[in-house]
């Protein structure tokens, strides 16, 4: 059974006060207040999930990489605090659309991290962002969800810690070894953020219109577009905010 949502955000919040993390929240006025919602960030840190959490003072369902639903303890914390780790069987992108359609019909809000295992794997600049993956765009054109909206937002680091991790690429491996990040020598890094500026982005609302065109022959151009749109503005974000 899931943590409850108002007991989630005070956990997230009482991490982030014991830690002494100090975090800024811009643009809030672009969280639709109501309604299903695709939250897109970037992702550099553990923390992010609960940065969220607390920007949007609502419970985020966040896709999880597949190995955290394999390493016991990770597992059950993971799953306790409402995230679903994709899956790794032969079918995995349709269980992941699957899932999170049912959330999204819910009137959740899903959290998306696009760039995918590449920032486990090695160190990422705070303005800089890893190439996005387009899984998100294909879930927000295929489901069957009114009202939708995508929203990007940015988690923009000012200051920040690399600590040492004891968590070799290795081990993740063999816990997932569908992942070829994972097969090489080095360490999972591990940052923690003393300052950061969380950055709402302008939403994008998935119309009628959207869908038609997404089953068309101008289908591609458009998940293209899309995933362009929302990376652009968290690399615009990210400028603004990284100061």
């Amino acid at each position: 059974m899931g943590i409850q949502a108002d007991s989630l955000m005070l956990i997230s919040r009482f991490f982030l006060d014991a830690i002494g993390s100090r975090t800024f929240t811009y643009h809030a006025d672009r969280i639709p207040l109501e309604g299903s919602v695709l939250v897109v960030s970037n992702h550099r840190s553990f923390m992010d999930p609960l940065l969220l959490t607390v920007a949007v003072n609502r419970q985020i369902r966040f896709a999880c990489h597949h190995y955290m639903g394999q390493v016991p303890v990770l597992r059950e914390v993971v799953t306790g605090l409402g995230c679903f780790p994709l899956d790794n069987s032969t079918h995995k992108q349709q269980n992941f659309f699957r899932q999170a359609t049912k959330l999204l019909q819910a009137q959740e809000m899903v959290g998306i991290f696009p760039e995918g295992a590449a920032p486990m794997v090695r160190f990422t600049p705070p303005n800089l962002i890893c190439d996005f993956q387009r899984g998100f765009a294909h879930l927000a054109l295929r489901s069957p969800v009114t009202n939708l909206a995508i929203l990007p937002v940015a988690i923009a680091s000012c200051d920040e810690q690399l600590i040492s991790s004891r968590i070799p690429l290795k081990l993740l491996s063999f816990f997932d070894p569908s992942e070829p990040l994972f097969n090489q020598s080095g360490w999972h890094p591990a940052i923690v953020y003393q300052c950061s500026n969380i950055m709402f982005g302008r939403p994008f609302w998935v119309l009628p219109s959207h869908r038609q065109q997404y089953q068309g022959k101008y289908g591609k151009q458009l998940v293209n577009d899309l995933t362009n749109y929302v990376s652009q503005e968290i690399t615009h974000l990210l400028a603004e905010g990284c100061v």
